[in-house]
Order: C-alpha cells, then structure tokens, then sequence
C-alpha cells in the first residue's frame, strides 16, 4: 500500500509557507517601523509599557540580563559610560521580537521531528512488537529532522544577538559572567557543535530508514539486526547531543542562568509532541481509507504515550520549578519571577495544557481509543508545548512586550507549511507497510 501526496496537501502547504512568510514580514516591518525617533511617542501611546526600567549595556539585548546583571555590575558599566536609556532597551526588545518569533517556531517543529526518531529508535532497540506497523508513519516525520535542523541554526545564524547576547561582542566586553564561558559560549564552536549533532541525527536517520526499506525485499533478518544495532548506539549518542543542544540552543538565550534538569526537561517536551503527531498523522491517514492494519489498540498506545509522558514533563516541570523557588537563590529564582510576572497567562496555561487537560482527557482508557477524541488532547497538548518553547524564548528576548500576533503565527504557519511538504513528500516514498519487518505479524495483531 503506498501514499502519494495529493495536490491539494501541496498547494496548502505553500499556502501557510507564503501566508507565513507575508505574515511575518508585516510583523518584522512593523516592530522596525519602531525607531530611536518615534519608541518615547510608541510607548505613550498606550503600547504595553511594564519595563524593567533603565538598563545597563549588558542589558542591550533587551530581555533577560536585565533581571540577571547584579546591581554592582550596573553601577559599573554606568560608570564606564555603557548605561542605556529605557527608551532604547525599549527598542531593542521590540527589534528582537520578529526573530524570537521565528525562532519558537523553527525549533518547535524541529523538537517534533527529533522527538519522534528518538521513540522509533527505541522501538527498534527494544525489540517492540507492537509499533512495526507506525514505523513508516515515523520515518516520515523523521524526514524533517535536517531540514529542520538546518532552518533553526539558519535563524539563530541571522538572528545571532538579537536571540544570544553571547553573540554581541560588546555586550560580552561587559559581562564577565559570560567572558567565564567564552570557551562554550563562541559563534565557532556553537555552530560546530550544533553541525556535529546534527550529522549524527541525520546519518541516524539515513542508514535506519535505507536498512527498513531494504529489510522489505529481502530474505532473513540481517537488515533490522544492522537497524537494531545503529539504534542502539543512536540513543546512547543521542542522550549526550540532546542534552547539549538544549543547553545551546534554548538556555543559553538566558547565560547568566542555568537548570542542571534542563535537557531532560527539553526531552519529555519533544518526547510527547513527537508521540502526538504520530498519532495525529496516523489518525488522518486511516481516515483517508490507509493504514488499515493499524486498530484501536495501536492508537490506545500511542495515546498511552500522550499521557505518560504529559505526566513525566509535569513532573520534570514542578521538580525545577519548586526545588529553584524553595531555595529562593536570586541568581536561579529569576528565570521564573520573570515568566511569573510578565508571563504569567502564557506560563500557567502552558502548564494546564501540558498537565491538567491530558490528564482530565486521555485518562479513561476508553477514551484512547476514539480518534476525536486523541485529535484534540493531541491539538491541546501541541499548543501547550509551543507555549513551553515561548515561555523558554521570549523573556530572555522580549522582556515583557510579548504577545502572539503577526510575527508568531506567520512564523507557526511558515514552518508548518515546511513540515507538512516534507513529511508527506517523505511519506509517499515508501509503502506504508514495513513488510519485511520480522516482528509485523505481532504488529498486526496487536490487541490490548
């Protein structure tokens, strides 16, 4: 049985490309029309208007280094002549909003297509006999995983200092935190790292999709013993590289900040959107007459997974949240007094909807098994996650002049025009049965 991506599904996703990109072009043009000349008459004219006040030079980058630079490093850098009106860290956060936006956005998808070849690995390194029939369904989403990659480190290429103050030379002439970190916080070794991780995911994901295809034409099982053997390795690769990427390529926007939690906390994050969209793209395709020998069973698993996992970022989440909160350690308490005073209906509905709405929704097992009803904790939790990465993003960059307009949905419908083009490209490739897989009898007759 194959797939073969309609004209429909392609013109829509030039569509939100185009609608995306139009979108956040108007966003972008609109916070530089915003200018030395005109920020005093912006803010009086009733635009939100809560800063923190003067700001340092360390503060240039217009969001987080404004709660995190200690007093005494301010009256230092003031007295060095470094000291920035309001007005004009003002302007910055303004300025850096388009690319925060993109950025969310760019990564968000991106964490869906690794969190996903992260769950097909696993399937293939323990043997299990109950996900043969998805696999074609993940190697598809995998598909995005370079792609992907490549876009978000393009965006944080161009936005360079206005998403990493790390990245300004001259805020980083200022800061002897970040001077402190100079050997991890460089543009060079940055992009080295993050082209490193990448070529790892990617070659992952090359060799277990060629050895899954060829298992189908092939006698014996020497195929998916080679795909059991790399994904093995895969996970242990990947374990190191993503915590690692969560420390570049998210909690670095805050430098003076850190969670020793924060990779695992990234992980369950594109852990459960992966498994959603999974079980959404399954859902759909069955819809559209495919995928017949996926039942009920199949997708009570996959909702199993929403839940478990929605439970596991919960707890992630409370156990970084109250252990910094408790201790009330000025330089670790900031990262959430930000988000709670500035953030706080993007920040607590963010954790209703990662946390209360699965709960309440996929807790009856029944329930797991009705396709509207996965599609909408599925939607629901999708949304409360793109909240988690904003929440991440924009208080380091923005301060407190958030808000979800032009630039954040042209960016959403930019990448989700992407993703679907090369998802369902990738889906249409292959038969959407592994045949050849050894386990697919088990598969197919999975019943809980």
């Amino acid at each position: 049985m194959e797939y073969k991506i309609s004209n429909r599904l392609k013109i829509a996703s030039i569509i939100l490309v185009l609608v995306g990109g139009l979108l956040w072009g108007w966003g972008y043009m609109s916070s530089h029309a915003v200018t030395k000349d005109n920020v005093s008459e912006y803010m009086n004219d009733g635009h939100h208007d809560e800063g923190h006040g003067d700001a340092s030079h360390g503060d240039e980058h217009g969001g987080a280094s404004a709660y995190v630079v200690e007093a005494s490093e301010g009256d230092e850098h003031a007295e060095e002549g470094h000291e920035m009106t309001h007005e004009e860290h003002v302007l910055h956060q303004i300025h850096n909003r388009p690319y925060a936006a993109l950025y969310v956005a760019a990564f968000f998808f991106f964490m869906i297509a690794l969190g996903v070849l992260a769950f097909y690995a696993i399937q293939y390194a323990s043997q299990a006999g109950w996900s043969p029939v998805l696999f074609r369904v993940m190697e598809g989403i995998t598909a995005y995983v370079l792609p992907g990659g490549i876009l978000v480190l393009l965006v944080a290429a161009f936005g360079g200092s206005h998403l990493f103050i790390w990245m300004d030379p001259e805020v980083v002439a200022h800061d002897e935190i970040i001077q402190a970190k100079e050997g991890w916080l460089n543009k060079g070794w940055f992009f080295a790292r993050g082209i490193i991780f990448l070529a790892g995911w990617s070659a992952y994901r090359y060799f277990s999709r060629k050895f899954s295809i060829a298992q189908d034409t092939v006698e014996g099982n020497s195929n998916f013993k080679k795909n059991f053997r790399i994904s093995a390795a895969f996970l242990v690769f990947y374990i190191y590289t993503e915590s690692m990427m969560s420390w570049d390529w998210i909690m670095s926007v805050d430098p003076h900040w850190f969670s020793t939690l924060f990779g695992w906390y990234v992980f369950a994050s594109m852990f459960v959107s992966g498994i959603t969209v999974i079980a959404l793209i399954t859902i759909y395709l069955k819809s559209k007459g495919l995928l017949e020998f996926v039942n009920d069973s199949h997708l009570h698993d996959l909702a199993k997974f929403m839940f478990g996992i929605s439970i596991f970022w919960t707890y992630l989440w409370f156990s970084q949240f109250m252990l910094i909160w408790y201790s009330n350690i000025p330089e670790e308490v900031v990262y959430f007094v930000a988000r709670i005073e500035d953030y706080k209906l993007p920040f607590f509905g963010m954790v209703a909807m990662n946390f209360v709405f699965p709960l309440l929704l996929l807790m009856n097992s029944d329930y797991k098994r009705i396709p509207w009803f996965v599609v909408m904790a599925g939607i629901v939790i999708l949304c409360g996650h793109y909240l988690d990465i904003f929440n991440m993003i924009m208080p380091a960059t923005v301060s407190d002049r958030w808000f979800i307009g032009a630039p954040e949905l042209g960016a959403i419908c930019f990448f989700a025009g992407i993703f679907l083009f090369v998802v369902f490209t990738a889906l249409s490739k292959a038969p959407l049965l592994a045949k050849g897989n050894p386990f697919l009898k088990e598969s197919e007759n999975f019943h809980y």
